[in-house]
């Protein structure tokens, strides 16, 4: 990235080309403009989220989001910011700024489990020059960082997070979903660590053995400064040396990072500890000793605890096969997945998983793809759909060929979504860090004053005072706290993740959760989007058959999609087509042709008033599932028939689209075509009302007449019709200003402005979707509309987790710490109620997300 400084009358000039690194230009008497290629920026959708997070910036003074060029243009004040700055925050919104100079990679550093571990390595990275972003990940055990090539390297890189004490297991480029497959349980207990802990703790057990059971044989074998030292002392000194090198040596790398956290609280606990003991006689070898113990059991527990929750992440992972089936020159050859090339034909055999995204150009099966959408009934496939990699071929042979690398598959790009997301910090998550902050100081604070003033106050020893600022210390680390949070959200995401439901960040779980309105669009949403035959009426003696061959006849050559469906039907149920001529398209009206040499019509009812037709006057054949029947008597005949007044309104009122069939002489039938209404949509607003939504609304660009239908038929509380797609913006605009917070649910394309407009943008069917996967903040795999209510009750439920998460953990906090000064409080509780039992109760409450299920049971 480049400054310059030069201008032209008072204007900025230079910039990037469309594919070169960000620069930055700026007038003598003005602001610096910054012009940066951004590629992806593709849609409004995009421009609205990164112009939102540039704005984020101090300094800004105007933002340009150009769509059709890929170009963002940025005016800054650069006292306050730079454009290395503005560059970042694009790339916090998920969009890459091309740059010859920079990379992005993702380092797996599975002993970072808490908070405090993720403040030691980003105090550690911040020393390092060329960094750009930094952001560590403890929930994952991941940290991702965007550098200068031309200032540092990986190495410089890996060595600053191994310098604040933790290894770093594997290097992975940006786009790579490598994340570490969490330790198993077992593996974990007999760790070098878990080893250590177990033998400080039978130390601790013979040292109490001999202070309290063998008193006889607690000889005393020395003295330091004048204090007796006797045997069951020795033995809790090699507890601590056991138990407590791990929790030392974090306590060195914190205090050489200037980290004031649990493991430097601890370290100074433990050494206060023996510090007492051996210079002031105050015998604290056996509280030195539990705290080496009990802190290390906590950290194994609270290392479990993350493995869970990392392992909800990793079974994503686990879905695609690491080894495919490549048919080349004839023969088959068994490949890593990330040397299948896009264009190669992949083999799956029956009860085999699709290793790779691609389409189907041989064969037929059913095809399990609920872990990808979620579906939990098998999808036919056949030459020329499409699969995704993850799902399992049930029963059939298939020759697929590939679409997309290993690295850009469906599967990979949701895992990647998955991840990122928890940068998306939701407003309680920035709560609680900013609370934290003053947390630690406060506490350590009272620690200080209640050792010092106990002695005065509560009459106690100093010995016990000691004891007491010690247990303080214990508390000061709000890890559970912190961690109550982010562990919630990532285990919300995955859940959903695993139920065909991709969220894009925790802030948008949390916003969903606080919905109060529900937007729907009407086609595609609440309607399947494919126009179909819903009624064929015969008149004055034609057949139903007869109706849909005449029709398919007209129709065959039209490119109107009522024709269209129109024909499908007559193909689904077998009827031919006459011989046509002379075909005629009647723009606006309907189509003419011969049919078996004789003049037939199909159109709106207003060609046969033209054709001099009496529509107030037509004999049905049967009722075709209308009313046929006049309040009056027009005749004679049975089945006298008003289409005007009755038979067209009634299907019209319905949501249907009438089209008459005739010749010059008679009127063959009516057939009504509409789009259906999704079968599960009735049911989704249901329960989203009784889930606690207060409102649904549709919007659409429909005519009133067939929206008024399809709201009273699914139940929506109110519906605007015939909008343009500024008009649904702004009706999304005015909902939020009355209600807040509002859901728009879309197909994440054709609905990319109202979905960025809404608190939170939902797009269904984004499976085989790009554009829905990268603009919509949440997105529905599958065309399946009740997930929507699982989704709302997942985000309910996540954020009643989240509270009760960050409040049980500073409860308990709290009262323990005020309890201290009473001598309540024994050390050990500080250690496994305050510490282990928290971090341990907050990850297990979070986990319960996983048990929420789609009630259509596709989960």
């Amino acid at each position: 990235m480049t400054e310059s400084d030069g201008c032209s009358d008072g204007g900025a000039c230079g910039g990037a080309s469309a594919d070169g690194p960000p620069t930055a230009t700026h007038s003598h008497d003005g602001p610096h403009v910054a012009q940066l290629s951004v590629p992806e920026m593709d849609c409004p959708s995009c421009a609205g989220k990164v112009e939102s997070s540039v704005r984020e910036l101090s300094g800004i003074k105007a933002v340009d989001p150009q769509v059709t060029t890929g170009r963002l243009t940025v005016e800054y004040d650069e006292t306050e910011t730079d454009v290395d700055a503005i560059a970042a925050r694009v790339e916090a919104a998920g969009y890459t700024v091309p740059d010859d100079g920079g990379e992005t990679l993702r380092f797996s550093v599975p002993e970072m489990d808490c908070a405090s571990c993720a403040g030691k390595v980003e105090s550690a990275l911040s020393g390092v020059d060329g960094i750009r972003s930094a952001e560590t990940r403890p929930t994952t055990g991941t940290v991702v960082v965007t550098y200068d090539r031309d200032a540092t390297t990986e190495e410089d890189l890996v060595a600053a997070i191994e310098s604040a004490g933790y290894e770093v297991t594997e290097t992975t480029g940006e786009d790579d979903t490598g994340t570490r497959q969490p330790d198993e349980n077992g593996s974990l207990w007999t760790s070098s660590r878990a080893l250590k802990t177990w033998a400080s703790g039978v130390f601790v057990a013979f040292g109490l053995l001999f202070e309290f059971l063998l008193r006889g044989a607690n000889a005393q074998v020395g003295s330091v400064l004048g204090s007796p030292f006797h045997v069951a002392d020795i033995l809790f000194l090699i507890a601590v040396a056991t138990g407590g090198q791990e929790i030392l040596r974090g306590g060195y790398y914190s205090l050489k990072n200037r980290n004031l956290d649990i493991d430097l609280l601890m370290s100074i606990a433990i050494l206060g500890a023996l510090t007492a003991s051996l210079a002031f006689g105050e015998a604290l070898y056996f509280e030195a000793a539990t705290l080496a113990f009990l802190f290390s059991i906590a950290e194994l527990l609270e290392r479990y605890s993350m493995d869970r929750a990392r392992n909800s992440l990793a079974e994503l992972m686990d879905l695609s096969p690491d080894e495919a089936t490549v048919k080349r020159d004839g023969a088959e050859e068994v490949l890593p997945v990330d040397d299948v090339q896009v264009g190669d034909v992949v083999v799956i055999r029956p009860g085999e998983k699709i290793p790779m995204d691609g389409e189907v150009i041989d064969g037929t099966s059913a095809v399990n793809q609920a872990p990808i959408t979620g579906e939990s009934v098998p999808v036919d496939k056949t030459e020329g759909d499409e699969v995704y990699a993850g799902s399992i071929n049930e029963e059939g042979y298939l020759e697929v060929q590939v679409t997309a690398a290993a690295s850009d598959n469906t599967l990979s790009r949701i895992v990647q979504m998955v991840e990122d997301a928890q940068s998306n910090k939701t407003e309680r998550e920035q709560f609680v860090e900013r609370f934290s902050a003053y947390y630690t100081p406060v506490v350590v604070a009272f620690a200080v004053l209640v050792t010092l003033s106990s002695p005065a106050v509560f009459g106690v020893a100093w010995s016990t005072a000691v004891v007491h600022g010690l247990t303080l210390l214990v508390l000061a680390c709000p890890c559970a706290f912190v961690i109550s949070t982010p562990v919630s959200v990532v285990s919300g995401i995955t859940s959903a993740a695993k139920n065909g439901v991709l969220i894009k960040g925790g802030n948008h779980l949390e916003a969903m959760g606080d919905v109060d309105v529900v937007a729907f669009d009407k086609t595609g949403t609440l309607t399947k989007g494919e126009l179909t035959v819903t009624d064929v009426v015969p008149l004055n003696g034609n057949t139903e058959q007869g109706v849909l061959q005449c029709a398919r006849g007209l129709e065959q050559r039209s490119e109107h999609p009522i024709g269209e469906a129109i024909v499908a039907e007559a193909g689904t149920t077998g009827v031919e087509s006459a011989d046509v001529d002379d075909f005629e398209s009647i723009t606006g009206k309907g189509v003419r042709a011969d049919l078996d040499g004789t003049p037939h019509y199909a159109g709106k009812p207003g060609l046969f008033e033209e054709l001099g037709f009496d529509l107030s006057h037509v004999h049905a054949t049967t009722d075709g599932g209308v009313v046929t029947k006049t309040a009056q008597q027009l005749c004679e005949r049975n089945n006298c028939l008003d289409l005007l007044e009755d038979a067209v309104p009634e299907l019209q009122a319905e949501g249907k689209t009438v089209v008459i069939v005739g010749t010059d002489e008679e009127i063959e039938g009516i057939i009504a075509v509409a789009d259906e209404v999704r079968p599960e949509a009735k049911a989704t607003v249901s329960r989203l009302r009784d889930l606690g939504v207060e409102r649904t609304v549709m919007l659409t660009g429909d005519n009133e007449r067939t929206a008024g239908a399809i709201a009273r038929e699914v139940g929506i509380d109110d519906y605007q019709a015939e909008l343009l797609p500024d008009e649904k913006v702004a009706a999304i605009d005015d909902l939020v200003a009355e209600y807040e917070n509002v859901a728009m649910v879309g197909d994440g394309i054709n609905d990319a402005p109202a979905l960025a407009s809404a608190t939170v943008g939902v797009a269904m069917g984004a499976a085989g979707t790009d554009t829905a996967l990268e603009t919509a903040d949440i997105a529905l795999m599958s065309d399946d509309l009740s997930k929507l209510p699982y989704l709302y009750e997942l985000a309910n439920d996540a954020n009643g987790v989240i509270r009760q998460n960050i409040w049980a953990s500073l409860a308990v906090k709290a009262g323990l710490a005020l309890a201290v000064p009473f001598s309540v409080v024994p050390i050990w509780a500080a250690v496994l109620a305050g510490d282990a039992g928290m971090t341990t109760a907050v990850t297990g409450n979070a986990l319960r997300l996983s048990r929420v299920r789609s009630e259509s049971g596709d989960g």
